[in-house]
């Protein structure tokens, strides 16, 4: 059995050699890409080309290798060759071990700068003024729905989404304390809402209370006596609070989607995997949705995601944000953002990109 074994190790190693070779050659091409991209002055992170680099080597997978790790292994060599390309910040809504976070981590790998910021409107403002090269927001979530505040934001913002990510949501309970001596319990609105139920059987005299994010509430349980928290399990292992009950959200598949705002658009994937966001506001007048909706169905194009929102100009007045299968160059979209303007008084494109699975895959 010795033998054998040290004949397959001697094996894994010079795979092992082989391996590294080859990343490293991989990571000098890359640089060469940065290298042209910078005297062209384009894009350093490329939505459709990533897309299409998992797809290819998902196809090229033949096992026993699963997919996931397949993609989290080419994740890092990706966020690597990112890095060399040139030095990328990315904002997300803070603080460090937030679901965002780990959204952002998932998203870009463990090798670029990452900036947490204490409010939505702050990583958009970091993105916008060039403090960061790109931004990560949830925008929805399978359970609760949209998040507000991410929406009002696009209103005003030039910024493009440029990306988005699905991950799966797990919610943890943090505290160092018992169940039965638990009082309180912090998170994020939409946290406390995933986890409703869990948290009425099982502390039904415990206050609920909201607080700027779920890294913020752990960070309050680990020092407040009689305090808990509800929250990622990154969070617990960054500010040291255990566990006390896990997978406390009330749907088996809590899934958050996440926007990557960036300056720039992404180009077509095409065949059917690009997704393109809109919003729309509307004449007072009937028949006003309908007419700005049918040519959409008209020319076959799955609207997927329709969400009004309060235009804050007048009482009573709405804006309509759409995501509809397809991009935005597209001549079947191109034909029926034209007919939209007709009966619409603003259209506003949002972006087109690669759309993202549950997992994070494409």
């Amino acid at each position: 059995m010795k033998k054998e074994l040290s004949a397959i190790r001697t094996k894994i190693d010079a795979i092992d050699e082989r391996v590294v070779k080859l990343l490293n050659d991989r990571l000098k091409l890359a640089q060469r890409v940065g290298q042209l991209k910078h005297s062209a002055r384009s894009r350093i992170y490329v939505a459709e080309r990533e897309a299409d680099v998992f797809r290819r080597v998902a196809a090229a997978n033949q096992g026993p290798l699963k997919p996931a790790a397949l993609q989290a292994i080419y994740r890092e060599i990706m966020s690597a060759a990112l890095a060399l390309e040139k030095p990328l910040v990315i904002a997300y809504l803070g603080p460090e071990a937030t679901n965002t976070h780990a959204a952002a981590l998932r998203k870009f790998g463990g090798s670029v700068d990452y900036r947490p910021m204490p409010s939505l409107a702050d990583v958009f403002t970091a993105v916008e003024k060039g403090e960061a090269d790109y931004g990560v927001v949830p925008i929805e979530n399978s359970t609760e729905g949209s998040v507000r505040d991410s929406l009002d934001l696009f209103v005003e913002t030039p910024l493009k989404i440029v990306a988005e990510i699905q991950t799966e949501i797990e919610h943890t309970l943090f505290s160092n304390e018992p169940l039965a001596k638990i009082q309180r319990v912090y998170s994020k609105d939409q946290a406390l809402a995933q986890c409703r139920r869990w948290l009425q059987r099982h502390l039904p005299h415990a206050q609920l209370v909201d607080v700027d994010s779920t890294a913020l509430g752990v960070q309050r349980a680990a020092k407040e006596k009689g305090a808990a928290a509800v929250g990622p399990r990154l969070a617990g292992e960054r500010y040291g609070v255990p566990a006390v009950a896990m997978r406390i959200q009330d749907q088996k598949n809590n899934t958050s989607r996440f926007g990557i705002l960036g300056h720039e658009p992404s180009g077509i994937v095409g065949r059917g995997h690009d997704k393109t966001s809109l919003l729309v506001s509307l004449h007072h007048e009937p028949g006003a949705l309908l007419r700005a909706l049918t040519p959409f169905h008209r020319r076959k194009l799955n609207l997927t995601r329709i969400e009004s929102r309060p235009s804050r100009l007048r009482p009573w007045d709405y804006i309509f944000f759409l995501d509809v299968s397809g991009h935005y160059h597209e001549p079947a979209m191109q034909a029926a953002i034209k007919d939209i303007r007709r009966h619409c008084p603003m259209v506003k494109w949002l972006g087109s990109y690669p759309a993202a699975k549950a997992g994070g895959e494409h």
